[in-house]
């Protein structure tokens, strides 16, 4: 316990929302910003580095996919070792590891070696997106909390429209190499985040550190007093005191399946999984479908950004929704919304390609994805305890990058049987079955302290 006995919870919630808390948020947001941009970036890249390498298409969907692999492994792990080790250098570590190998691949001279390379880049980017969920849901207080977070996914979508911005005019001009030795710049953000980013106070005393909680807590106390101006904050309210000491390496991701968590568990898996199996193995065809209906690479790259547009306002909306409506209804809306706008994209090749069906609905379809997405992110870490957040987060966001390796294999089988309204068909499916799991089996969490929903 910290100053006058009070938790590390009860003195964070009773924190205004201030300009230190939004520093903190640009700060990860930021580093979410610019692996998104190192992930889409292949997207735009592909083609190039195919005709350089003589690549066939099987090698360079292999290619594509490494990053997914590697984004397995490195959400798997970095869970558990941000439980065990704390937030703050797991996430400095992620973001010195995508660096590096957004370097390497610049100087890449065989296809082998550049896979390598783009799987230590996915374990890296692995890394960071559970870590940056746990820290920004640990620092900030409930009543904004999953605004802060569905805001932060949104540099997603803003991401992918810069890597395809990015590509389209330097690519001509400096080639693939030197656009992953641009993207590897960023990881500077370290050094910000070494000085700006405190540990999470709630892991700290979890993990039976309590000076050195209290410590960053009256840091963050101050700070918050100078932000706003003032020399008084107001009073702790009294929450529910969870007992916890520190584990073994595996007890976090024991505790997922223990009777508390286990349907939490079996719920945003499942959701993770069909959600990002639709997504990924939809997003892969979008410039395909457009190439298909005749238009040359460059106009596809072109519309393919266009159509990503729609996921700006989609996050947005999420945003201010999740504190309105809830988690769990924008979840299940989200899903089913993306779904339909997913099923006429694809009817709009038996329509002739055409253009105004396929970039509405392309619009449209993106709008509530990048909506799904923002949920997604703000409500999985607030279904476990802090002993256990980074891991459920890590291994939830894990077992979707599994399904985001096997949506453009799915579809690359079923698109001969069935063409491409088919292979929407199917995305449109998968997305129904997320939405029917998280209806049926999820929890409300709105408005309700970390603390609160762990004895829920």
């Amino acid at each position: 316990m910290g100053r006058q006995g009070y938790s590390a919870a009860e003195r964070l919630e009773r924190l205004p929302i201030s300009g230190y808390h939004r520093v903190i948020f640009i700060i990860i947001a930021l580093a979410f910003f610019f692996d998104s941009m190192d992930l889409a970036m292949m997207t735009f890249l592909l083609g190039s580095i195919k005709a350089e390498f003589g690549l066939s298409t099987a090698q360079a969907g292999l290619l594509a996919s490494s990053s997914f692999f590697g984004m397995v492994v490195g959400a798997s792990l970095s869970g558990m070792l941000a439980d065990r080790f704390g937030r703050k250098p797991v996430f400095q570590w992620s973001i010195v590891l995508w660096g590096l190998a957004s370097y390497l691949c610049s100087m890449a001279q065989t296809v082998e070696t550049l896979t390598l390379f783009r799987i230590l880049l996915g374990i890296g980017m692995g890394m960071e997106f559970p870590i940056a969920q746990s820290m920004l849901s640990e620092l900030i207080p409930a009543k904004r909390r999953g605004r802060y977070i569905a805001l932060m996914d949104g540099f997603w979508p803003l991401g992918f429209v810069a890597a395809g911005v990015l590509s389209y005019f330097l690519l001509p001009v400096i080639g693939w190499r030197d656009i992953f030795l641009v993207l590897a710049i960023p990881a500077v953000f370290v050094l910000a985040i070494r000085f700006f980013i405190p540990e999470s106070p709630r892991w700290l005393e979890q993990a039976g550190r309590h000076e050195a909680a209290d410590k960053v807590l009256l840091g963050i106390e101050q700070k918050v007093r100078d932000s706003l101006g003032r020399a008084d904050l107001p009073e702790p309210i009294a929450l529910p005191r969870i007992e916890s000491a520190p584990g073994t390496f595996f007890s976090a991701f024991q505790q997922l399946w223990s009777a508390q968590y286990r349907q939490r568990t079996m719920m945003i898996w499942s959701v993770w999984f069909f959600a990002l199996l639709g997504f990924y193995g939809l997003t892969s065809w979008l410039s395909a479908l457009l190439q298909q209906s005749g238009f040359a690479v460059t106009q596809s790259v072109y519309y393919t950004v266009i159509i990503s547009l729609g996921g700006i306002p989609g996050f947005l909306m999420a945003a201010w929704l999740v504190e309105r409506w809830g988690r769990k209804p924008v979840c299940v809306v989200t899903l089913l919304g993306g779904g339909v706008m997913a099923f006429l994209y694809g009817q709009s090749a038996v329509f002739g390609g055409n253009v105004g069906l396929l970039i509405t609905s392309g619009l449209l379809m993106q709008f509530f994805l990048f909506g799904m997405w923002a949920v997604l992110y703000t409500y999985t870490p607030e279904l476990y305890p802090t002993s256990a957040r980074a891991t459920g987060s890590g291994f939830a966001s894990a077992i979707g990058r599994v399904g985001s390796l096997l949506g453009p294999l799915v579809t690359g089988l079923v698109f001969p049987i069935t063409g491409q309204g088919g292979v929407f068909a199917l995305g449109a499916l998968c997305f129904a079955v997320a939405a029917l799991v998280v209806w049926l089996f999820g929890m409300e969490t709105k408005g309700k302290t970390l603390e609160e929903l762990t004895q829920a």
